[in-house]
């Protein structure tokens, strides 16, 4: 029997830690120990929602964590704004990472805000200009299939995904990512995009060919939406124990 390896999930802006209620217990259920802890501003924390929370807040939260519990050799995971998380929180701390796993995520290099990665961020904060509290950045709306909400279509998942999203601080887009830390180059990563139903207008980023240690970048894919915890998380839980 393999040993168990230990996973933190960690969601994207508006989300909270229950998107990952479908695929947290397919990895406990194989022996594994998994945190899906929500980021300031959201879930059990969303009353700490304020201007001054931003990427470094987060990162915070994520770095709190893995010193809390004393985790070590973590598969730490990112689903989409959360990738500009987890590779601050390997600049901090790469001691304790095994493996970092981008899930349909921004891919920043140091000195990257989300804005740099995804241009249309900028949009999405120019929206919010004008409004009582201009910080304070909405979820994206829902849209017609294929689209949905996120990626969601079904509409139960839909009308349960509403419930769980909150604006996000306009600075965790403008926070850039820290990562100069030569160790975090050497810890592997890999990249699982969801393809078929992008957005129009949304033009994602290209994985880089060699990830920063030289070696060939890996990348999956999946067919579904933007949320695919929540779509697919039975092809996904199957990925991220492919990559431990």
């Amino acid at each position: 029997m393999t040993e168990p390896t230990t996973f933190v999930l960690v969601h994207g802006a508006w989300h909270d830690g229950r998107s990952w209620n479908r695929v947290a217990p397919l990895l406990t259920a194989q022996g594994h120990r998994v945190f899906t802890p929500s980021l300031t501003g959201h879930g059990d924390k969303a009353h700490l929602l304020s201007p001054e929370v931003g990427l470094t807040t987060h990162v915070g939260d994520i770095v709190g964590l893995i010193h809390e519990h004393d985790l070590h050799d973590i598969v730490l995971v990112g689903h989409s704004y959360a990738g500009m998380v987890i590779s601050s929180v390997a600049n901090r701390v790469p001691e304790r990472i095994s493996r970092l796993l981008y899930i349909d995520a921004m891919v920043p290099t140091h000195g990257e805000n989300a804005i740099d990665v995804m241009p249309l961020t900028q949009v999405l904060i120019d929206g919010a200009v004008g409004h009582d509290q201009p910080w304070r950045i909405p979820p994206l709306p829902q849209f017609p299939a294929p689209m949905g909400l996120f990626g969601v279509t079904d509409p139960d998942d839909i009308a349960w995904l509403k419930t769980t999203l909150a604006d996000e601080s306009v600075l965790c887009f403008q926070q850039p990512a820290e990562m100069d830390n030569p160790a975090q180059a050497s810890i592997p990563r890999a990249h699982i995009l969801c393809i078929g139903n992008e957005p129009e207008g949304i033009t994602r980023r290209p994985i880089p060919k060699l990830q920063p240690s030289g070696e060939p970048s890996r990348v999956y894919t999946l067919n579904t939406g933007h949320d695919a915890m929540i779509t697919k998380p039975a092809e996904l839980s199957t990925l991220l124990l492919q990559n431990t």
